[in-house]
């Protein structure tokens, strides 16, 4: 793909991105633009401005959006997910920390000791009664979506547009997002190539393998 075709899929994706930019259908509003929130915010209203563009939001619109598998819980694997550890900035954060993540979400929330977090746990920890948040573990606002879509809301949002050309795409960002798309298509070209032969030589043991 060159790069005047990838122009042309961030512009399409972030059409679409203006209008929906989750899956399961979470209240609130989509914006194309970063949304300004107060520095004092608690953490799960920073997530939803700089991850999903979404300034109004209810405690079950938010738990709907991070249930991936909706599964009616969020399990442990879907809390890290939320806060960011799958994505390649978080390579760096000991499993110390992660831990501690589990740990404290757990603690908060799973009354039943089942070790998920059920919707009923998350709504009863944010009602009214208790009014309860998503610590802030200084781990930044939880990176999750795949990597198109993470440079879409992070980078070209803020600097560029529908008239973006390409000689503009000159930003490190820019330079790195595209060098990640030319080693996946070479990658997949190296795969597809591979997958033509009948057998892999590099897949057969050295040891039957026969010298020509």
């Amino acid at each position: 793909m060159t790069i005047r075709q990838l122009l042309a899929a961030c512009a399409v994706s972030i059409a679409f991105a203006a209008g929906v930019m989750a899956h399961g259908g979470g209240g609130g509003i989509a914006h194309q633009k970063p949304i300004q929130v107060d520095p004092d915010a608690d953490w799960a209203t920073k997530h939803m401005a700089e991850e999903h563009h979404i300034s109004v939001f209810d405690p079950a619109s938010f738990f709907s959006l991070h249930d991936y598998d909706n599964s009616g819980s969020w399990e442990q694997s879907e809390i890290l997910k939320t806060y960011g550890m799958d994505d390649p900035s978080a390579k760096d954060v000991p499993q110390e920390k992660k831990d501690d993540i589990i740990r404290e979400l757990m603690k908060l929330m799973d009354h039943n000791s089942n070790g998920i977090i059920e919707k009923h746990e998350w709504l009863q920890f944010t009602g009214e009664d208790r009014k309860g948040t998503l610590p802030d573990f200084g781990l930044g606002p939880g990176h999750h979506w795949d990597m198109e879509m993470e440079y879409e809301i992070h980078h070209w949002e803020k600097y560029h547009d529908e008239n973006t050309k390409e000689e503009d795409l000159i930003h490190p960002e820019d330079i790195e997002h595209f060098r990640l798309h030319d080693e996946l298509e070479d990658e997949a070209e190296r795969v597809a190539a591979l997958d033509k032969l009948a057998i892999v030589e590099q897949n057969i043991p050295a040891k039957f393998r026969r010298d020509v």
